[in-house]
């Protein structure tokens, strides 16, 4: 198996949701309390800082009508582009499919 490439820049769910609660007018302020966050977690989301959680999409998705499973799946992405630029982590993996071949 090669290693996963990925042709664009990940996107990070928060970038998407910081562009909606802008264009929403939303202060973010008024929706980590709706949401029954606190604001600094908000605001590291949205500054992608933080990662969404299950239960935080869920959330989301309650304020904003955002599907949840987009934005579990946008991090998912992400996630997965962030460990393929790990120049470490690839080595490993390098390593551990050298090791699989041979057992």
């Amino acid at each position: 198996m090669e290693n996963i490439k990925f042709g664009f820049k990940p996107t990070h769910p928060g970038e998407v949701l910081k562009d909606e609660i802008e264009y929403r007018g939303i202060s973010q302020k008024k929706l980590a309390a709706q949401m029954g966050i606190s604001y600094r977690m908000l605001n590291q989301i949205l500054n992608e800082r933080r990662p969404i959680t299950t239960q935080i999409a869920l959330l989301f998705e309650a304020a904003l009508g955002v599907p949840a499973d987009s934005l579990i799946r946008l991090q998912t992405n992400y996630n997965m582009q962030i460990a393929s630029q790990d120049k470490s982590f690839v080595e490993r993996l390098a390593q551990i499919r050298k090791v699989a071949v041979v057992v």
